[in-house]
């Protein structure tokens, strides 16, 4: 057993470990949910669980000790008969149920077993523990899918600094005088002459083979600086500055901003060295 976690199901906290065949809930934890005295072994020693065991084995384990089983079971429901977890475990070869010791200590079954005695507790008992036990494993996959897309993210920046980190194109050049003192009919024209160069216009008028405009040709690094310049402008343009001047400044920022995303990048590949973004490893 690896992970722990736990929930609560109906006011008791239930440990779950982790390991390589699945997860396995704590049936201990789970009887501090039922009324009166009641043991692991005293379910074990029923004939419904042992046959309810029996099949679970059969089609999850191909080690189980088939003839060691036919025993128990033959025995199973009769008052003298008895047999705790360990012996269940080292007669039959199960893998099902496990008795762990230690800081999280106690008897764990699979899910689909820890499901099955939940029945036990109480039929009320068992519909909350799956409803949680579910809450928790599309918690985990949600932040598994977050996570994976943003290693996705991560990997297609890191895949594009490294082959365009040193392309000239990646950095606007600098305004002229001339596109300074233009007036353009749209305030999109603003940033795209600050970050790309050229208007949409003369975009399209470049690239008559490509679909879309120049934005859908952006890279991600490209975007995440148009975002920065746009609320930039927006501040701009309530501080009343001319469009002139805003496009000199709105200019300036996207290179500074552009030669920020690159240059990590740039020393890491003359350093033979994979690039890394400020606060941690890509």
């Amino acid at each position: 057993m690896k992970k722990h976690t736990t929930i609560e199901v109906k006011g008791t906290e239930i440990s779950i470990m982790r390991g390589v065949s699945g997860d396995f809930i704590s049936l201990t934890d789970m009887l501090k949910a039922k009324d009166g005295e009641f043991f692991i072994s005293d379910w074990l020693r029923n004939r419904n669980t042992v046959e309810f065991l029996g099949i679970w084995e059969s089609v999850h384990n191909p080690d189980f000790n088939y003839g060691e089983f036919a025993t128990i079971k033959s025995q199973a429901g009769l008052n003298s008969y008895k047999i705790s977890v360990k012996e269940w475990v080292a007669k039959t070869n199960a893998i099902g149920l496990h008795a762990q010791a230690g800081r999280y200590g106690g008897t764990y079954a699979h899910k689909d077993i820890a499901f099955e005695f939940g029945m036990w507790i109480s039929p009320e008992f068992k519909i909350y523990l799956i409803k949680e036990f579910q809450r928790l494993k599309d918690d985990e996959n949600q932040r598994l899918s977050l996570s994976w897309n943003l290693n996705r993210t991560l990997s297609k920046l890191n895949y594009r600094i490294h082959t365009d980190a040193i392309k000239t194109h990646l950095i606007p050049p600098e305004v002229t005088p001339a596109r300074a003192a233009a007036t353009y009919a749209s305030e999109a024209d603003i940033l795209n002459v600050a970050l790309f160069g050229q208007t949409a216009r003369e975009w399209r008028d470049a690239n008559p083979q490509l679909d879309g405009n120049m934005r859908d040709h952006a890279t991600i690094e490209q975007l995440l600086v148009l975002a920065n310049i746009e609320s930039m402008n927006a501040e701009f343009i309530h501080m009343q500055i001319p469009q002139g001047v805003r496009l000199t400044r709105l200019n300036e920022i996207a290179i500074r901003q552009m030669k920020t995303l690159t240059a990590a990048a740039t020393r890491a590949l003359g350093a033979g060295e994979t690039p890394k973004l400020e606060g941690g490893d890509a």
